[in-house]
């Protein structure tokens, strides 16, 4: 698969495409294959992200997995950059219990674009399944000046 790997201050994130999508985002990422016009362009916009210049994330992606874990990715892509939802709106919305909701973050092949940080338990942060974990779901809400429910 082709990847592109950009520098920022959450790490070195590599995004890999297949068939014109965003398929997966990775932390310690290398360069590989062609730099295709979508993984420019996602080099681009977590570049602009990175600066504080990006306010949403507009890239073709395509989660795998099962229809529910789509619905939960789709949802959380549309979370607005400095807000947040908990595990349990996101059930509600779909009809589902709030478990299997956070099990379907967790398995977020494509974090930070699909942006998973910004889900939260009903009585903390919740988990983070990139790299750093829990320090890097907290520097990821504070860059999107979502930190004030942290304090």
């Amino acid at each position: 698969m082709p990847m592109i790997a950009v520098d920022t201050q959450f790490g070195r994130l590599g995004v890999e495409e297949q068939g014109s999508a965003v398929t997966r985002l990775v932390w310690n990422g290398r360069n590989a294959g062609e730099a295709t016009p979508v993984l420019r362009e996602a080099a681009a916009q977590l570049q602009a992200y990175d600066a504080g210049r990006l306010d949403r994330f507009d890239l073709p992606y395509r989660v795998s997995g099962s229809e529910f874990q789509r619905q939960v990715c789709d949802l959380m892509y549309a979370i607005p950059l400095g807000e947040t939802v908990t595990y349990g709106d996101i059930a509600k919305e779909l009809g589902q219990p709030a478990q299997p909701v956070g099990q379907a973050c967790g398995a977020n092949p494509i974090p930070v674009i699909i942006p998973c940080h910004r889900v939260l338990a009903a009585n903390g942060l919740g988990g983070f399944s990139g790299d750093g974990g829990i320090e890097t779901k907290v520097a990821l809400l504070r860059h999107e000046g979502a930190a004030g429910l942290l304090i």
